[in-house]
């Protein structure tokens, strides 16, 4: 009994921290359209530089919390869903498509998104319409949490070696909507259960190329106005140019390595990624940044010392170089496992 209303207890709290989340959200998505220069500070200068390292350390909560998760299973959580078992090979093609649409967008930010809030606020509306329908035909996060979301691709290559394990709010029994549950699986990565084609391509792409692809994003402005759309070539170019040449070091080093050897690689890579983002980031927040006044939230630069750039990116860096290669192996699951529905409810369609 005791057990039990703890567990009801703690369902209570993920819930609570849902709604709060998800409301937060909510006023962000209005910021972005009523209060345009806050709205974008909020998501873009606030939210959006926290969740890396969320992805690092406890991706199971991000994945608990996410609002755009909330609103995806919202109609699932009521019941109201079709519930329709995906097809592991169409869950592995809606992975490759999230994949295309992670790299698709965030040039875009150059663009137009960082510099505009309605621009902004109407991506967001079209991926929560679109994660909602999904989620509506499809059983629990078969189809956007593990599927098409764009961010799902960098929870599986920062996620790897989560120090946190939570409960999972969102399923209440596992249903095995997927073959292999990315919330369950410990030191789960972009390779992990690639068996297909299109699933092992969109995993050694992203594990080989996100890194450059991280980098190039850093090298391009952002543009105010229509200006951005002049620029579109160089937003992409600099970002996919990274990205291949990131590629092409990773394939030349896995090529010919044993399977423990691939997962040290896609970690070194993964910790390249994460590294040089908050390498230009966290300066760039506080008016040190390699463009002046892109995505800064506020200017420190004449309040604290020169150092602080240097000091920030040997920090970060060391911080996850030891939880990403240096801490011992801790094969932790994002989330544990709920109890695991009756099996003749679990079933695969090819």
């Amino acid at each position: 009994m005791e057990a039990v209303q703890e567990r009801h207890e703690n369902a209570i709290l993920w819930r609570i921290a849902q709604l709060a989340v998800w409301l937060l959200g909510v006023s962000i998505l209005g910021a972005l359209i009523f209060a345009p220069k806050i709205g974008v500070h909020a998501f873009w200068n606030i939210l959006i530089p926290v969740a890396p390292a969320l992805l690092v350390i406890a991706p199971g909560i991000w994945r608990n919390v996410c609002p755009m998760a909330s609103t995806a299973l919202l109609i699932r959580h009521m019941g109201w869903a079709k519930k329709k078992h995906l097809s592991t090979a169409w869950n592995d093609r809606l992975a490759f498509a999230g994949f295309l649409l992670l790299i698709a967008i965030i040039p875009l930010r150059h663009v137009v998104m960082d510099t505009n809030g309605p621009a902004t606020a109407i991506a967001i509306t079209v991926l929560a319409l679109i994660a909602f329908a999904v989620s509506y035909v499809f059983e629990w996060k078969s189809a956007w949490c593990s599927g098409l979301c764009p961010v799902h691709p960098v929870e599986r290559l920062y996620g790897s070696r989560a120090l946190l394990s939570t409960s999972n709010a969102h399923c209440q029994s596992c249903e095995h909507c997927v073959l292999l549950c990315p919330d369950s699986t410990p030191s789960l990565n972009p390779l992990t259960g690639a068996r297909s084609k299109i699933r092992r391509l969109t995993g050694s792409l992203m594990a080989g190329g996100f890194a450059g692809f991280v980098y190039g994003w850093f090298q391009v402005p952002d543009y105010a106005g229509w200006a951005g759309w002049s620029h579109l070539g160089l937003a992409y170019a600099y970002p996919l140019g990274g990205f291949a040449m990131s590629l092409v070091l990773f394939l030349a080093l896995t090529s010919r390595l044993s399977k423990s050897h691939k997962e040290l690689v896609v970690r070194v890579f993964a910790c390249a990624a994460v590294s040089c983002y908050y390498w230009f980031r966290i300066p760039a927040l506080f008016g040190f940044g390699v463009f002046p006044g892109d995505g800064m939230l506020v200017d420190l630069s004449n309040v604290v010392p020169s150092y602080f750039t240097i000091l920030s990116q040997i920090l970060t860096t060391t911080f996850f170089v030891w939880i990403l290669l240096l801490r011992p192996a801790q094969p932790h699951p994002w989330a544990h496992r709920p109890q695991i529905a009756r099996p003749s409810r679990i079933r695969f369609a090819e």
